[in-house]
């Protein structure tokens, strides 16, 4: 079991580490948190205790995972977690806390990178292959599917949902639901049209883009799309549109007048 650890480091003594993990000068890493093989932890990094992570992750410097919820009801002897994928990026700053209720988890996918200062609340539930620009920060129990972008300074309230293949506007204020593969932003925030460019690198083209925009018009008119083709998108977009949402849903840009 290759290590690289930093002599200025501190490891509890009960850490588990993976093979192939390299911990920078001055990291903190608490008692019980685990680490799979090849991550990474840069300088002055921590990861507390009741984190769990998978394999390839890289912590840059000043980094923090898996701090307390910032919940004025939580009790610090409350077991709860923060549980990651593999392969993620959290740049400078960024900082994810545990959960606020006993044995539940804050969630973090694979494949997903956070740049700069960006922010993960409690109970919040991040997929696969997203994308958190510099600044944002995303309330408790929020939830943001796949292939998401969030861009720079987005902030989201609290129990709001971003579905999959969405892209948020740098400097959009959600405090409502954002419909899977849509491009949203403004102020007020609006649905402005699909994420074309999104959905084009993610393969999303010909009859597969047709029928999503059929189903946009639909949904901007407020119809059904019981009579569109059944794609696979088609029926992850009905199924997320079935879930009741707590917040409701951000209205489309109105371009009539």
């Amino acid at each position: 079991m290759a290590q690289n650890i930093h002599p200025t480091a501190f490891i509890a003594s009960d850490v588990t580490l993976g093979d192939n993990v390299t911990v920078g000068p001055f990291a903190v890493i608490e008692a019980g948190a685990l680490l799979g093989a090849d991550c990474q932890v840069g300088a002055h990094a921590v990861v507390h205790s009741h984190v769990k992570m998978g394999a390839g992750n890289i912590l840059h410097p000043h980094a923090v995972l898996g701090g307390l919820p910032q919940d004025t009801g939580f009790k610090a002897e409350t077991v709860s977690w923060l549980i990651i994928g593999d392969n993620n990026v959290f740049r400078e700053g960024f900082t994810a806390h545990r959960a606020s209720k006993e044995n539940a988890a804050t969630r973090i996918g694979s494949g997903c990178y956070f740049m700069n200062n960006s922010h993960v609340a409690h109970d919040c539930t991040i997929g696969n292959n997203t994308i958190f620009a510099n600044n944002v920060a995303i309330g408790g129990h929020v939830e943001v599917g796949n292939n998401v972008f969030m861009g720079g300074a987005v902030v989201v309230h609290q129990f709001c949902r971003v579905g999959s293949y969405a892209i948020v506007q740098g400097t959009t204020g959600l405090n409502m639901d954002v419909i899977p593969f849509m491009l949203i932003g403004g102020r007020p925030a609006r649905h402005y049209k699909l994420n074309t460019v999104g959905l084009r690198r993610a393969g999303i083209t010909g009859d597969r883009y047709k029928v999503l925009a059929a189903a946009f018009r639909l949904l901007k008119s407020k119809q059904s799309l019981d009579a569109l083709e059944e794609t696979d998108e088609l029926k992850q977009l009905k199924e997320w549109l079935a879930v009741k949402s707590r917040r409701g849903l951000h209205g489309f840009i109105d371009v009539s007048g």
